[in-house]
């Protein structure tokens, strides 16, 4: 499952773009992921340009 840093996130919403299964909404400018959606594929964390986002 991939993890936020909320210290590191700037809510650009790069991550919710890339999401293909929808599981990632920028939600009252906080980031949150459905665990249940997530597929753990990670292209998340591959597109966040200040690298908030860690998959396990």
């Amino acid at each position: 499952m991939v993890k936020i840093n909320y210290k590191k996130c700037g809510y650009c919403g790069a991550c919710v773009g890339v999401c293909e299964n929808l599981a990632i909404n920028l939600i009252e400018h906080i980031i949150v992921i459905d665990e249940k959606k997530c597929n753990n594929c990670k292209l998340c964390t591959i597109v966040c340009p200040l690298n908030a986002l860690e998959g396990e």
